[in-house]
């Protein structure tokens, strides 16, 4: 029995056979939750011609991307200590992770592709099971191929997992588990062509939990005991949730809920029917859980209680309801909690999604890579003056919709190699903020140590300012803002502290060399960097003077009868407070 692959499905197929034509280098897949991945790894596992290895994390997953190739009418081994198979000899191998890294010595043959599915789960640690794997695999054939398939491809300790997109721009600088992802779908393409339930997003007005509060980590994430502690101190609002929830539930075929810890997950099951509910943790015995899991596929419970176990590779086309309970500033694990909901299914219209945690997130939102600066932040559209790419970063905006700052520090564009064989794209190298060179002016990453053009040592900030704070004829202020003022051709430019200190300085425009120094400072920084500008005259500035950036620290030297600004340090991240922060 021969599957129709949808047009999407056949394009994704068609990407990889094109990256692996041209390239060995490894590759991402991004297609959405029930857009069916499955059958494009039948397809490419059909149209193999060498041995290849299909890997996943969860036996269900093994078992289900074994199924669809075997639905080709090809027969294909199944290597899963979970469902108690163990058969290496295929041309196509479907195994578990865990089971393949338990016995590599049975993997010892030339394979041409590895493929992975939930690719997100691979991390950059050499030590992995998936690297152990995939190191093995090279020694045998060093041009071995690298394919993954994910829904979100982002980890929250990692941020992307791959470096290059095929539409054009960067991810990361730094090196990732994969290279390049050459093939992604957006949930709404899905969403909008009836491929999947739309969701319809409600936010909680019976009782909402505040985690604001609380001290988040680099990744945007809290500390189980300070969520415990302050879930503690909720326990009505947790009962009032739950209770609108089973009153939303009268109407609908199956719950899935998302708790935020394991004692949290422990007491909302305590507020469900008992003889409805399952509870399933990390910690649930592998057999309690699948026959739990079992039981609620087949409609016997109506209630899913679980934390963080059934984001991924989980598929009960029934879901029509998701609580979520638990806070998080990634888009994918909320794509991924929200996907478990919009699988199609007979006579199902809708999937209800009640977020009860306030947090905020676009579900059709691009994922930003970073965490957020801060609460109000939001995905801005950033244009670089270089090279006139669409940059995605964290900003602000005012009520028109109008960018007025934004944190990204280097244009993401990917600009388009020269000809010629083994020609490569390369980034642009336009930086909307940046750190000088004091040897030799080029510009460089706000936490560069060394400069990437000359590769000498560049003075660090914190050095700077505590040098400057231990002299007695030295002044350093925190800035908070400053004012402009003209005569004649000079700009005389007031820096001043947040605790009513001023310190001065002018610029002799009708001097190449005072005006070049005034550019090179703020004009290249005009508008975060969005439109840098050289300007002419002192009153051009006068006339903008709103976008001209304004430094975080000014530190200056005492001349006989004045203070003399012998430093402006912009961009600032070190172990100082800036000015009105806390």
């Amino acid at each position: 029995m021969l599957t129709h692959l949808r047009p999407y499905q056949q394009e994704a197929v068609d990407a990889t056979l094109d990256h692996f034509r041209k390239s060995d280098e490894s590759a991402v897949i991004v297609l959405p939750t029930g857009a069916g991945k499955s059958l494009v790894i039948a397809e490419l596992a059909r149209l193999a011609r060498r041995k290849i290895l299909v890997l996943t994390h969860v036996k269900e997953l093994v078992e289900q991307n074994h199924s669809k190739y075997e639905g080709h009418g090809l027969a294909g081994g199944i290597y899963s200590a979970g469902l108690k198979r163990k058969e290496s000899h295929h041309q196509v191998t479907f195994a578990s992770v865990q089971s393949v890294a338990a016995n590599l010595d049975q993997f010892r043959d030339e394979y041409s592709l590895v493929i992975i599915d939930e690719c997100h789960r691979v991390s950059g640690e050499e030590a992995s099971q998936y690297q152990q794997i995939i190191e093995l695999l090279k020694q045998q054939n060093d041009s071995l191929k690298v394919l993954g398939l994910t829904a979100t491809p982002y980890r929250l300790a990692m941020g992307w997992i791959y470096r290059y997109h095929y539409r054009g721009f960067v991810r990361s600088e730094e090196d990732k588990p994969f290279q390049h992802c050459i093939y992604e779908l957006p949930l709404s393409y899905m969403i909008n062509r009836g491929y999947l339930t739309r969701p319809e997003l409600v936010n909680a007005a019976v009782a909402q939990y505040d985690f604001s509060s609380l001290a988040q980590n680099r990744f945007g994430e809290y500390a189980e005991k300070d969520i415990n502690q302050l879930l503690s101190k909720h326990k009505r609002v947790t009962r009032a949730i739950i209770d609108q929830v089973v009153e939303l539930a009268a109407e609908r075929q199956g719950v899935m809920v998302f708790a935020a810890t394991v004692e949290h997950a422990r007491e909302i099951t305590g507020y469900l029917p008992e003889n409805q509910t399952a509870l399933v943790t990390g910690a649930t015995d592998q057999k309690d859980r699948d026959l739990l899991i079992q039981r609620f596929k087949q409609r016997q419970l109506k209630y899913l209680v679980n934390v963080s176990v059934l984001t991924t590779g989980f598929d009960a086309p029934h879901v029509d309801l998701i609580a979520i309970l638990r806070p998080t500033q990634s888009v994918s694990l909320y794509q991924q909690m929200v996907g478990r909901g919009l699988r199609l299914d007979d006579g199902k219209k809708d999937c209800l999604v009640m977020d009860y945690a306030g947090n905020h997130v676009n579900l059709h939102h691009p994922e930003v890579g970073e965490p957020k600066p801060n609460p109000d932040s939001e995905p801005v559209q950033v244009f670089c003056p270089g090279c006139g790419f669409a940059n995605i970063f964290w900003g602000k905006t005012d009520s028109e919709g109008r960018v007025i700052e934004h944190y990204g520090r280097r244009c993401q564009g990917l600009l388009e190699p020269a000809e010629g064989e083994g020609a490569r794209a390369w980034q642009c190298d336009y930086r909307f903020r940046f750190k000088e060179c004091p040897h030799c002016g080029g510009e460089n990453d706000i936490a560069a140590r060394n400069c990437g053009h000359c590769h000498k040592a560049i003075i660090d900030p914190d050095d700077q300012l505590r040098d400057a704070l231990k002299l007695k004829d030295s002044m350093v202020i925190r800035c908070a803002g400053i004012t402009l003022g003209v005569g004649g051709s000079k700009l005389k430019m007031t820096y001043h502290g947040e605790d009513g200190e001023e310190l001065g300085e002018s610029f002799d425009f009708s001097k190449p060399a005072q005006r070049n120094v005034f550019n090179k400072l703020f004009g290249r920084r005009f508008a975060n960097g969005q439109a840098p500008k050289t300007f002419g005259k002192a009153e051009e500035v006068l006339e903008v003077q709103a976008l001209l950036p304004a430094p975080d620290f000014v530190i200056a030297r005492k001349q006989k009868h004045y203070w003399q600004v012998q430093e402006r340090i912009f961009d600032y991240r070190g172990l100082y407070r800036k000015a009105n922060e806390v």
